[in-house]
């Protein structure tokens, strides 16, 4: 039996060759069909030059195991998360790296109703099926099928669902796709603007996919990935700038002025939107920065929720308390009407209506909140012993504050501040995030304590 690193905590993701290749695919395809037992599963890729080759392996092994696998081809996560509650499937996955490097790709599995598969809901079973490698012999006579569908003007239909047309005001939008597989979707939404004569213009960048990555791997977390964005929003004189990852499931937004808005303000003004259409409904917010969410969940009527970072842990509690929103500063965003899933489409679509409802800018509508509850943004340090670093911080602060929570990693809350540190689950780095109470000043202070303090070589 050989193990496999490519299966990480949600997903998995490999470098091609020697960690995921078409046999590996294969197997995956063999391994989920016995233990989640489909007769129905969807399938999608992104741009990738090798997604085709291994959704095609998959299939392979999802046919041979008696799946019918209904491939929807091109498509963004969600759109696979979609086509599997949409058409009430058994499962779906979607062949994807995302924003990981060139040389990489991987796989984002769900169940029926689109469950995440993740590390603890039956990854882990998956993986060692997968390594066994020891399946039944092909039975022709069962074999599943194999059909191509589109499922984007249904998919179109759901992310207009979402809005009022009659709400739009002219609106001009620089919209960077990366070169990833949001392109098809923006091209869709462009035609549906026009037909609903929506006084939408849409300013595209870097729009058509391509697998080569001319212009960068697309990741807009990182901040050397904006000013392609940036510049376009200047340049046109936009009122927004959108710019998505690889696999469209995250969306980063950028001010009239280019600037970019980081994730965390945006969970308040989707938070606050969608409480005006459901009031004292529950919002789950992860705890890297927390103090703006809570207080606008709360001003608004809403009953704020915690949940520990990362899709699958947001999706069931979202779940178990029927939220109707939630967000991570990390710019996923997920939907009671999308399945629970993250959507990167939805966001910005929202967003842009409540510019036109406010008649306000972005940059008016986030400026209080980024005043009233600075942040320092998501701040990683590679450490040689994360665990040690962690403690030694600890020891220094917990001693002197207010309140402690280890939901995730370490949050320490003081009167004017707070912070939380939590390690990678993938790769030796310590993840910091300070954000203090309308006082920059202090804010920079302390964080730059704290990285002090843990990056220490002593």
């Amino acid at each position: 039996m050989t193990k496999l690193s490519c299966f990480k905590a949600y997903d998995i993701r490999g470098r091609l060759g020697d960690e995921l290749n078409e046999d590996i695919a294969y197997r995956i395809g063999r391994a989920y069909a016995e233990f989640v037992k489909p007769k129905k599963v969807v399938v999608g890729g992104d741009v990738r030059l090798t997604s085709e080759s291994l959704k095609l392996a998959l299939s392979r092994g999802l046919q041979d195991a008696g799946a019918d696998v209904l491939d929807i081809g091109l498509a963004g996560t969600e759109e696979v998360y979609f086509a599997t509650f949409h058409l009430a499937m058994d499962g779906g996955i979607a062949v994807t790296a995302s924003h990981n490097p060139i040389d990489y790709n991987g796989m984002k599995l769900v169940g029926a109703g689109a469950r995440p598969i993740s590390s603890d809901t039956g990854l882990l079973d998956i993986q060692r099926l997968v390594e066994l490698n020891e399946f039944s012999s092909v039975d022709p006579a069962a074999r599943g099928s194999y059909r191509q569908i589109s499922i984007l003007d249904a998919y179109i239909d759901h992310l207009m669902s979402y809005l009022t047309p009659a709400h739009f005001k002219p609106l001009k939008l620089v919209i960077n796709s990366g070169n990833g597989a949001a392109g098809h979707v923006i091209d869709a939404l462009e035609d549906r603007f026009e037909q609903l004569k929506m006084p939408i213009t849409l300013i595209k960048i870097h729009n058509q996919p391509d697998g080569t990555f001319p212009n960068g791997i697309p990741n807009p977390l990182l901040p050397e990935c904006r000013q392609d964005t940036s510049d376009a929003v200047l340049a046109h004189g936009a009122d927004i700038g959108i710019a998505f990852d690889g696999d469209f499931d995250r969306c980063f937004l950028f001010n009239h002025k280019g600037e970019f808005i980081e994730g965390y303000y945006i969970v308040g003004l989707l938070s606050e939107a969608f409480l005006q259409k459901e009031p004292g409904a529950k919002i789950i917010h992860d705890p890297r920065l927390s103090w703006n969410t809570i207080e606008v969940v709360k001003a608004a009527g809403g009953k704020p929720v915690m949940s520990k970072s990362g899709h699958a842990f947001i999706k069931q509690r979202m779940r178990e308390e029927d939220a109707i929103y939630g967000g991570e500063m990390s710019a996923h965003h997920y939907f009671r009407d999308f399945a629970y899933c993250d959507s990167g489409m939805i966001p910005w679509l929202l967003v842009a209506e409540l510019l036109c409802v406010k008649n306000k800018t972005l940059e008016q509508v986030v400026k209080d909140r980024m005043a009233a509850y600075p942040a320092s943004g998501e701040i990683n340090s590679k450490l040689v012993n994360p665990t040690m670093a962690m403690e030694r911080v600890r020891a220094v602060y917990q001693q002197y504050a207010l309140s402690a929570d280890e939901t995730d990693g370490i949050s320490l809350e003081f009167f004017d501040w707070r912070f939380n540190l939590r390690s990678s689950n993938t790769e030796p780095v310590v993840r910091l995030n300070v954000e203090s109470r309308a006082n920059k000043i202090l804010l920079d202070e302390k964080t730059d304590e704290i990285l002090e303090l843990l990056r220490r070589t002593y």
